[in-house]
């Protein structure tokens, strides 16, 4: 089900070809992540001076926040190839070696959801970060001999949405580590400017930022309900993406103004109709709802918890008084009651 969500920030198979024309290609057009650009526009102009390669760099945080583009862009303005693979598109040590021994002095290579890379393909990686070094073994038993190839200097850049689950001797080989931030939908604006110029579809400024308010500060989310919106305004309006059109748009598609959908309603509602608000454990939730209990934690939960409309305690999720006033319910009476427990305790903290 998660693979038809607009709001989802995975990849789907439609955002191929038109998300790769709407990256960025140099540093400067980057929107967001000013202090990640600052950073690298530093490491970058020191390394090119020094004639050096770049340093390893971990890249962490959500998906569709642009870590593949920042990939693209740090090889560009070093005036290098890059080859893109994935964790678990390497399944075998040999797999890696030959990926590194085709490499050529100052290449990038960019490794998404290195969290997922097996032990046995990390123990190769380690002296080729370290070293530049391959370490082959040839033969077996008693006549097996270690064979070390030097390899090209080169930068690995790796991209996980689960920076904890790293191993720590991977994790502490990265020279630098960044995470990228959710976008403001000031900055989400700004993205979608580009990308109507782009793929040559009219706007005015209060279109785009109906667009940008719903897209829960993910680029990819905020390119894709472009593109429907765009197709809304060519078939029932006269083309051009205002804010009644952007609104009309992104009802159909049934995202409200904070960005929920269907979904996230009724994660929300399956909370405060049949468990009085909560306390609900997960797995009575993902029953209740009929969705995956991963997929509620990794997928849905996130936003929700960002917005403050649910939160974890130690006998399991609670929608807020936040929730309720969004979807129009009257809060229970005992929430009424812990939030005037918490305004008193607060007072007493305070005088």
């Amino acid at each position: 089900m998660d693979n038809d969500r607009i709001l989802t920030s995975d990849i789907h198979q439609e955002d191929g070809d038109i998300e790769t024309s709407l990256r960025p290609k140099v540093l400067r057009d980057y929107v967001g992540q000013s202090t990640i650009k600052d950073s690298l526009s530093i490491y970058i102009r020191a390394a090119l001076e020094r004639r050096d390669a770049l340093d390893h760099i971990l890249l962490y945080g959500p998906p569709g926040l642009g870590k593949t583009t920042l990939a693209c862009i740090v090889a560009a303005e070093m005036g290098q190839n890059v080859r893109i693979t994935s964790g678990p598109a390497i399944d075998r040590p040999g797999d890696l070696a030959s990926i590194l021994t085709n490499l050529n002095a100052g290449d990038v290579l960019f490794i998404d959801e290195i969290h997922r890379l097996s032990r046995a393909v990390e123990e190769v990686l380690y002296p080729a970060m370290e070293d530049g070094a391959l370490d082959i073994m040839i033969g077996k038993g008693p006549t097996a001999r270690s064979l070390r190839l030097d390899l090209p200097k080169f930068t690995l850049i790796g991209a996980t949405t689960r920076a904890g689950q790293l191993s720590a001797p991977l994790r502490d080989r990265f020279g630098m580590m960044f995470r990228l931030q959710m976008y403001t939908p000031e900055e989400l604006a700004r993205i979608l400017h580009r990308s109507a110029g782009i793929i040559g579809t009219p706007f005015d400024e209060e279109g785009i930022a109906e667009i940008a308010k719903r897209s829960r500060g993910t680029p990819r989310i905020a390119n894709r309900m472009l593109k429907r919106v765009r197709d809304y305004a060519q078939v029932r309006a006269d083309g051009c993406i205002t804010r009644t059109v952007a609104h009309e748009g992104l009802d159909m598609l049934d995202v409200d103004e904070l960005g929920l959908d269907q979904v996230d309603r009724n994660v929300l509602l399956t909370m405060m109709d049949k468990f009085a608000g909560g306390p609900v454990g997960l797995d009575t939730l993902a029953a209740s709802t009929g969705e995956d209990a991963i997929t509620i934690e990794d997928v849905y939960e996130p936003y929700l918890l960002q917005l403050g409309f649910i939160k974890r305690t130690p006998r399991g999720r609670m929608a807020t008084q936040l929730a309720y006033l969004h979807l129009k319910r009257t809060p229970p009476a005992h929430m009424n009651q812990e939030i005037m427990l918490e305004q008193m305790r607060m007072i007493d903290e305070n005088t």
